[in-house]
């Protein structure tokens, strides 16, 4: 089976012991230049209030956003697919490169996130390009120049910031990030979806569904 890849070794290598430093350095450069601005939650989402979502986003249908995660479009938009599950303190954040400056860049960089994509617990993804089907494991951290296309699973506490294509259903795992190709792409979080559409709005008061305005050319 697909998931069993995600029994790999999750010990932490030494390149992530700064990845909490790491979030720290992007949520400040954040919070100096992002606006206030209209965040789009579709019909049949799911985002708890108590998650913090600023800057230009749109949430597609079926998304699961939990308490305490962070979707934070600075750079730019972040348009969320459908069926996506982010889990606590998952950090999801278009920022801008280190040595930039919010007025040196002209055209601001869309992050889009296709469909059925898991951010697991205190992950952290600023790659702009997300396909399908995907998985970013906990505490696991994946960098702004880096494309994932379908079907990958970045390992717990893996590292991944370097400027490449990452090829369909590849799996990198254990402390030095080693690298093999699945026959099989993760299966859709289905039935763990709609568990937790049922069962978080019992608990945890939900941001109100906000269409995208439409404008007529």
């Amino acid at each position: 089976m697909a998931w069993a890849t995600r029994t790999h070794n999750r010990q932490p290598s030494v390149s992530g012991i700064n990845a909490s430093s790491h979030r720290t350095h992007l949520l400040a450069m954040a919070d100096k230049s992002t606006a206030q601005k209209s965040v789009k939650i579709a019909a049949g989402a799911v985002v708890c209030v108590e998650s913090e979502i600023r800057g230009d986003v749109t949430i597609g249908p079926r998304t699961v956003v939990h308490p305490k995660a962070r979707i934070i479009a600075d750079a730019g938009p972040i348009v969320i697919g459908e069926g996506n599950l982010i889990e606590e303190q998952a950090l999801i954040i278009n920022s801008y490169p280190e040595n930039i400056t919010p007025d040196s860049e002209s055209e601001p960089k869309t992050m889009t996130i296709g469909t059925n994509n898991v951010f697991e617990v205190g992950c952290v993804s600023q790659a702009l390009k997300i396909g399908d089907n995907n998985v970013i494991e906990s505490k696991a951290d994946v960098g702004r120049n880096v494309i994932l296309t379908s079907g990958c699973i970045i390992g717990a506490f893996c590292q991944v910031n370097t400027c490449e294509v990452i090829p369909e259903n590849t799996v990198i795992f254990g402390s030095g990030c080693m690298r093999r190709v699945q026959t099989e792409r993760p299966q859709p979080q289905t039935l763990q979806l709609d568990f937790l559409m049922k069962i978080l709005p019992n608990y945890h008061h939900l941001k109100k569904t906000v269409k995208a305005s439409h404008t007529t050319s």
